[in-house]
C-alpha cells in the first residue's frame, strides 16, 4: 500500500490531474462573480465539493506515502503549505464565517505554486533573497531619510503642500521613486531655485537605478542558486534511476541465465538417460 500510494503521488499524470483541478477551481471561482451563472451556481458548488475531496485525497496519499514514519511528510515545506490550504477551505461557509471562508477558498488557487516546479523556485528564491534584500532596504530607508530631512529644509517653505513636515517629505520621495509624476514636484521646487533639479534628478538616480538593480542582482543570484540546487537535486534523480534501472537489467539478465543453466541441466540429464536406456 505505502509503495503504491509513494507511486500515485510521484507519477506524472496524478501531478497533472492536481493542476488541472486547481485551474478548473480558479476558474469556477471567477464565474462565480459573474451574474450570468446564477443558475449554475448549485452544480458549480457541487464541481467545488468534488475538487476538495480530491484535493483531501491527495494530501491522505501523500500521508500513507510516507507510512510508517508519516512525520517525513511535514518536513517538506511545501506539504505544510498544501496541508494549511486544504484544512483551511474546509471551513464551512456559513455563519458568521462565511466571508472569512470565501476568501480562505481562493487560497487554493495558491496550490499552483506548489504543483509548478518553476513556481517553487521562484518563492524560494524570494524567500533566500530576504535577508539580502534587508540590507539593500536599510541602505534605501538610509539614502530616503537624508534627502527627506534635506528636502523639507530646502522646500518646506515654498511648497508645504510636498514637504511640510518629515512625513509628509517620505510619502513625496516615495511618489518620485516610483516616477509618478516627479517632475511636477521638481518644476514646483525650481520655481524658488533653478538648481534644484540637481537634488531631485540626483534622487532619482540612487533610489530607482542604483537601488532597485541592487534588488534585482540580490534575486537574480538567489534565482541562480535556486536552479543550481534544483539541477544537482535533479541529477541526484536521474543517477538514482540509472541505478535502478540497471540493477532490473542485471536481475533480467541473472533470470535469463538461470533458465539457461536449467535447460541446459535438463538437456544434459535426457542425454545421459538416453545413453544408460542404450
Amino acid at each position: 500500500m505505502q509503495a503504491y500510494c509513494l507511486y500515485l503521488a510521484e507519477s506524472r499524470w496524478f501531478q497533472n490531474t492536481i493542476i488541472a483541478l486547481i485551474l478548473v477551481s480558479a476558474i469556477l471561482m471567477g464565474l462565480e462573480t459573474m451574474d450570468f451563472t446564477l443558475p449554475y451556481r448549485d452544480l458549480m458548488h457541487a464541481v467545488q465539493q468534488i475538487i476538495l475531496g480530491v484535493f483531501v485525497l491527495e494530501i491522505i496519499i501523500k500521508h500513507l506515502a510516507f507510512a510508517p514514519e508519516y512525520y517525513r511528510f511535514y518536513k517538506s515545506g511545501w506539504n505544510v503549505f498544501d496541508l494549511v490550504i486544504v484544512v483551511f477551505a474546509l471551513i464551512p461557509a456559513a455563519g458568521q464565517f462565511a466571508m472569512i471562508a470565501r476568501v480562505l477558498r481562493l487560497l487554493r488557487i495558491l496550490r499552483l505554486i506548489s504543483a509548478l516546479p518553476q513556481l517553487r523556485i521562484i518563492v524560494t528564491t524570494l524567500i533566500r533573497s530576504i535577508p539580502s534584500i534587508f540590507n539593500v532596504v536599510l541602505l534605501l530607508s538610509i539614502v530616503f531619510y537624508i534627502y527627506a530631512v534635506a528636502g523639507y529644509h530646502l522646500f518646506h517653505q515654498h511648497d508645504p503642500e510636498h514637504w511640510r513636515h518629515l512625513g509628509i517629505a517620505l510619502l513625496t520621495l516615495f511618489r518620485i521613486v516610483t516616477l509618478e509624476d516627479w517632475t511636477d514636484v521638481m518644476y514646483t521646487a525650481m520655481e524658488m531655485n533653478g538648481y534644484a533639479w540637481i537634488y531631485f534628478v540626483s534622487f532619482v538616480v540612487l533610489g530607482t537605478f542604483v537601488v532597485i538593480n541592487l534588488f534585482i542582482a540580490v534575486v537574480l543570484d538567489s534565482l541562480e542558486s535556486a536552479k543550481q540546487e534544483q539541477r544537482e537535486q535533479n541529477q541526484s534523480s536521474a543517477t538514482l534511476d540509472d541505478v535502478k534501472n540497471e540493477i532490473e537489467a542485471s536481475r533480467k539478465a541473472l533470470d535469463q541465465l538461470h533458465r539457461r543453466l536449467m535447460m541446459h541441466e535438463l538437456e544434459t540429464a535426457h542425454k545421459e538417460k538416453d545413453k544408460i536406456d542404450q
